[in-house]
Formats: C-alpha cells, sequence, structure tokens
C-alpha cells in the first residue's frame, strides 16, 4: 500500500490546485461529502439521530463543516463546534461556515469542554499539518473527547497525532474511524498510529496521484 509523508501530501494538494486547476474548495466539498457518506454508511442508525461535529479553524475545520452540511441534508441533527473564533476563519472554511449559516445550523465557539447528546462524534480538530504540541484549550477538549462512549471519526487524521511519526503531540483523539484524503499516511503505521487511527478508510476526493 502507498503510503505518503505529510510534506509529499501538501506538495499533492499544491500541485492539484496550481497546476491542475482543481479549487481548493472543490477538494474541501468532496472531503466532507466524502466523510459524511462513510458516517453514514458505517452507522447506518446513528443513536438518536444527532452528530456533533468538532472543527478548528483551519482547512480541516472546514471538512468538518461541509461534513456536519451533508449530514444535516441527511436528515442527521448536527451540533458544530468551534474551537476558536470564527473571525480568525480564512477562505474556504470560511465560506463553508456561511453555507451552514444559510441552511440555519448554528456553529457554537468553545474554549472547554462540552457536554454533547450524540451518538456520533465527527473530528475535524486538527489535520496533517499540526507541529507542536497541543495546549488548551483543545487539549481538554480532546481529552474530554477520548473519555466520552460514543464512536468517533476522524477527518484525514486524529487531531493530535503526527501523520509522518505516529507520534502522540501531547494528547490525540482516540478515532474508531479514520477518513483520510487520497492517500494513507505515514504515520498511521507506526508508533501509535495505529491504536489511533482505528480502521483508515481512503477516501479518493479527485487529486491525482502526483507524488
Amino acid at each position: 500500500m502507498k503510503t505518503v509523508s505529510v510534506k509529499e501530501m501538501q506538495e499533492s494538494d499544491r500541485m492539484a490546485i496550481e497546476d491542475r486547476g482543481i479549487p481548493s474548495i472543490t477538494l474541501m466539498e468532496n472531503a466532507g461529502r466524502a466523510v459524511s457518506e462513510i458516517a453514514t454508511g458505517e452507522f447506518k442508525n446513528i443513536k438518536n439521530r444527532k452528530a456533533a461535529v468538532f472543527c478548528g479553524s483551519g482547512n480541516n475545520g472546514g471538512d468538518g463543516f461541509v461534513t456536519a452540511r451533508y449530514l444535516f441534508n441527511k436528515g442527521i441533527n448536527v451540533s458544530v463546534y468551534l474551537i476558536g473564533r470564527r473571525a480568525k476563519l480564512k477562505n474556504d472554511p470560511k465560506v463553508n461556515a456561511e453555507a451552514l449559516d444559510n441552511i440555519g445550523v448554528e456553529i457554537r465557539e468553545i474554549s472547554a469542554p462540552v457536554s454533547i447528546d450524540a451518538g456520533l462524534i465527527i473530528d475535524a480538530i486538527f489535520g496533517i499539518g499540526l507541529k507542536g504540541e497541543i495546549k488548551d484549550p483543545a487539549r481538554s477538549i480532546i481529552s474530554s473527547l477520548n473519555k466520552k462512549p460514543i464512536p468517533v471519526i476522524s477527518v484525514d487524521v486524529p487531531s493530535g497525532l503526527d501523520a509522518d511519526t505516529g507520534e502522540i503531540l501531547g494528547v490525540a483523539v482516540k478515532a474508531g474511524i479514520t477518513v483520510t484524503m487520497q492517500f494513507p499516511k505515514q504515520g498511521f503505521y507506526k508508533n501509535n498510529g495505529p491504536t489511533y487511527t482505528g480502521k483508515v478508510i481512503i477516501a479518493d476526493i479527485g487529486i491525482p496521484e502526483l507524488v
């Protein structure tokens, strides 16, 4: 099986967008749609028909916003939590946050763990570009999620797992399923990777095999 490093995946993204002319927002749309389809396929009867989507302020969070929109359109009651300030969202995540506004899905900014009533958690907090140890409030929020007896799907990589080394950056989401984009990452199969990724499902989001 082909695996890629973070640098290789980032270069694939860049070449797809800049050289092949695939808009970055199209890749984000494809990623979120894929996660939603896998979520409803793997959990055909999501408990209470409720899902909680935890997003960061970067592109991984943008994937989470798209996932939330598709789940909502499938009849799932979605709660969306943003770790950080919405005012700091850029470009594609901002567009997809506004799309949630337009269908009446509230995005709640949080800075501490929250009580949730859901049958599924979507982890879209940090992506493969994360470097350095996670600090609060994300650290305490992730620790809280790991204590909940609720299935977790991570978007691209479990938040807090180094996608190159499989090491834990202070704390990491322990996923039951990781829906990773286009290629599995090297860190999934090293050190703590296998324990934290759970079942790895590869989603084709339209990036040509450039690496």
